[in-house]
């Protein structure tokens, strides 16, 4: 990375959960709602990037962004409702998906542009879906899945089986992962970066000109996408390793700090 210590920084990428939002109040800090002010009125793009569904963002539509990446840069659209990318999961995955937990214990979640289902309300689905604050999504009708406009699933398995699931039943998928409960799970390739380049794309702005700030391993990309890729005090090791800063957790001001540690604010 150049000039780490002076950038010329235009546009801003946000995850929430374990970054915008703490895990443990559930709300915004208002140091990090008062920089994000801040950065905008400095004519700095600021964009959410999370692995939420469109639909899931309630808990920050009181603030003022630019844009929003969501389904992991699966579906990505402007403040004013253009939406500049949208990438599906091979049907044929999603049709592996369902016969496998036929089969087998399996639990997961199917996401689209305008809801969410589950296959079964277990436990760990149901305090999963706790930890993020959102109500359990209803249970799909097995006779009658859309497997053709699934724009992320979630899939409740652990880390050690991931690699082998993904080979055997989503080849055409990537996972990420934030939580050692479940993978996301997108088209392949499909990552945060995906989204940035759009964003810069469409407001004219350098790679060399962004900035991002992330905890969890479905950040990774992101933050080694970035000029400057920040990760939370409360960020999973993974994450720490790859970043360019560490700055303090999502409740000791963490966003703030970075920003005025590099001169951005």
């Amino acid at each position: 990375m150049n000039s780490l210590e002076k950038p010329n920084i235009k546009a801003v990428f946000l995850d929430i959960d374990g970054t915008l939002i703490s895990f443990k109040t559930n709300t915004i800090p208002e140091s990090t709602h008062k920089a994000i002010q801040s950065l905008r009125e400095k004519g700095i793009k600021v964009i959410v990037a999370t692995g939420r569904s469109i639909n899931s963002l309630d808990h920050i539509r009181h603030i003022t962004f630019d844009g929003f990446i969501t389904f992991n840069g699966s579906y990505c659209i402007t403040t004013e409702g253009k939406v500049m990318y949208k990438k599906f999961i091979d049907s044929s995955d999603i049709k592996n998906l369902v016969q496998y937990a036929e089969d087998f214990p399996l639990s997961y979640s199917l996401m689209y542009e305008d809801k969410v289902e589950i296959n079964d309300a277990t436990p760990e689905v149901i305090g999963m879906y706790g930890h993020v604050n959102l109500p359990v999504p209803p249970v799909h009708d097995k006779e009658n899945i859309d497997t053709d406009h699934v724009l992320q699933a979630n899939i409740f398995l652990e880390k050690k089986d991931e690699n082998t699931f993904m080979e055997k039943v989503m080849p055409n998928s990537s996972a990420s992962r934030w939580s050692p409960l479940f993978a996301d799970v997108n088209h392949g390739g499909t990552t945060k970066s995906t989204g940035i380049k759009h964003f810069c794309y469409y407001f004219g702005i350098a790679i060399s000109e962004t900035m991002s700030f992330g905890d969890g391993g479905n950040d990774i990309a992101m933050l080694k996408f970035t000029q400057i890729g920040v990760a939370m005090g409360n960020a999973n090791d993974d994450v720490k390793e790859i970043a360019d800063y560490i700055t303090e957790d999502v409740d000791n001001h963490g966003i703030e700090s970075a920003l005025i540690h590099f001169g951005v604010l």
